[in-house]
C-alpha cells in the first residue's frame, strides 16, 4: 500500500469519526429539545450524517481491499431536507416554547461542527488528483455547508422568532 492510499484511508477515518459524532450529537438534542423546529431539524441532521457515514465506510473498505481509489463510486446522497424543515416551521412559529437556551447552545455547537467538516471536506477535495475522489468529497462539502447554512438559519430563529418569521415571510413595508 502506498503512503498516498493510507493518507487517504486516515482522512476517510477522520470523516468516518467525524460523522458518527455528530450523528450522535443530534439524536441525542432531537430527543431532548421540546421545540418542534429543534426536534424536526436534529433528526434530520442525525439521519443525514448517518448515511454520510454509510457512504463513507464503503469507500473506506473499498479502499482499504484495493489500495486504490475505486473507478467507479455512486456520486449521489439522498437529498438534505433541511431546508424543507425550516420551511415547514413558518406555519407553526407561534406553537414553539419561548426558552431556547440549551438549543441555541446546541446549534452553535453544530454550526462548528458542519464548518469543520465543511473544512475537511474542501481540503480533501483540493488535495485530490482524482476527478472521481474531487467530486465524492465535492458532495460531501456541499452537503456539510448545507447542514451549516441551515443551522445558522434556524440559530436565527432561535434567537428571535418574530424577525425570523418575517424575513421567511417576505414582508416588506413599501407603504403600497
Amino acid at each position: 500500500m502506498t503512503a498516498n492510499t493510507q493518507e487517504r484511508i486516515e482522512a476517510l477515518e477522520v470523516a468516518l469519526n467525524n460523522e458518527e459524532q455528530e450523528a450522535a450529537f443530534y439524536q441525542k438534542h432531537a430527543e431532548r429539545t421540546t421545540d418542534p423546529l429543534g426536534k424536526k431539524m436534529f433528526e434530520t441532521l442525525a439521519a443525514d450524517e448517518r448515511e454520510h457515514y454509510q457512504r463513507i465506510q464503503v469507500l473506506h473498505q473499498k479502499l482499504k481491499e484495493d489500495g486504490k481509489w475505486p473507478e467507479t463510486l455512486p456520486l449521489t446522497v439522498k437529498g438534505t431536507k433541511v431546508r424543507d424543515v425550516l420551511k415547514s416551521v413558518v406555519e407553526a412559529v407561534e406553537n414553539s416554547p419561548e426558552n431556547r437556551t440549551s438549543d441555541m447552545e446546541a446549534v452553535k455547537i453544530a454550526i462548528a461542527f458542519e464548518a469543520k467538516g465543511e473544512a475537511h471536506y474542501k481540503k480533501l477535495r483540493e488535495a485530490a488528483d482524482d476527478p472521481v475522489e474531487q467530486t465524492f468529497y465535492g458532495m460531501l462539502e456541499t452537503m456539510e455547508r448545507e447542514h451549516r447554512l441551515s443551522l445558522e438559519d434556524t440559530y436565527e430563529y432561535f434567537k428571535d422568532p418574530v424577525s425570523w418569521f418575517q424575513r421567511m415571510e417576505k414582508h416588506g413595508l413599501d407603504g403600497a
